[in-house]
C-alpha cells in the first residue's frame, strides 16, 4: 500500500528481456534503504526487490503488467517515480494507492500557469465512472487531484515542488502514463454494478 507521495525519482540502468516479462535494473537515492522481497512504487507499479548491489536493484514486470502499463516503453537513462509502501504509524499525505495500474492514459495538453503547471490527459472512456471532479487519482504513482473532468479526459495541476521532484516534468504531449483509479470509487461502482 501507498500514498501516492514520491519520496524520490530513479534511472533505469538496463532493461532485460526474459521471456515475455523485463526485468529493470535501478539506480536511486533510497537503494541503500531496500531489502529483498520489498514492494517499491515504481511509476505507480508495485514490484518487488530481486536483487541489491552497490547502488543499483534490479524488479521483474510480468507480460500482463507490461500490456496495462507503460514499462513496456521503459528504456536505458529513463527517470521513474519511486515510492516505498507506508508504514501503518505514519501519516497519509495523499491518498490510498495500492500500485495496482488501471490502464495508461495520454498527456493531449500541457502548459505553464504562473508558476505551476496543468497537465490534462485522455483516457478510455470505459472508466468514465471512476473519475470525478477534485477526487484523488494516481497519475506515474503520484498522488493528485483531478479537475476539468469529462467522460474521456480530466486535468491535474502540479506545483513547482512536484513539478522539479517526480517525473512529470518530462511529460509531454503524447506521453503515456499509469492511471490508478481511486480504490473507493472503484469499489462504490463495483457494489452499484452488482445492483
Amino acid at each position: 500500500m501507498f500514498t501516492g507521495i514520491i519520496e524520490c525519482t530513479g534511472k533505469i540502468l538496463a532493461v532485460n528481456a526474459n521471456g515475455t516479462n523485463k526485468t529493470f535494473t535501478i539506480t536511486a537515492p533510497i537503494v541503500h534503504e531496500l531489502k529483498i522481497d520489498q514492494s517499491v512504487s515504481h511509476n505507480g507499479v508495485c514490484l518487488t526487490v530481486e536483487s541489491i548491489k552497490n547502488d543499483e536493484y534490479t524488479v521483474t514486470a510480468i507480460d500482463e503488467t507490461l500490456k496495462k502499463t507503460n514499462l513496456g516503453n521503459w528504456k536505458t537513462g529513463d527517470e521513474i517515480n519511486l515510492e516505498r509502501c507506508m508504514l501503518m504509524n505514519g501519516r497519509l499525505d495523499g491518498h490510498i494507492v495500492q500500485g495496482h495500474v488501471d490502464t495508461t492514459a495520454a498527456c493531449i495538453d500541457k502548459k505553464s500557469v504562473s508558476g505551476s503547471w496543468e497537465f490534462t490527459f485522455k483516457f478510455d472512456e470505459s472508466f468514465a465512472a471512476l473519475v470525478i471532479e477534485k477526487g484523488s487519482i494516481s497519475v506515474n504513482g503520484t498522488s493528485l487531484t483531478v479537475f476539468n473532468v469529462t467522460r474521456e479526459a480530466f486535468t491535474v495541476a502540479i506545483i513547482p515542488y512536484t513539478y522539479e521532484h517526480t517525473n512529470i516534468k518530462s511529460v509531454e504531449p503524447g506521453s503515456t502514463v499509469n492511471i490508478e483509479f481511486d480504490i473507493i470509487g472503484k469499489y462504490l461502482a463495483r457494489m452499484a454494478g452488482l445492483k
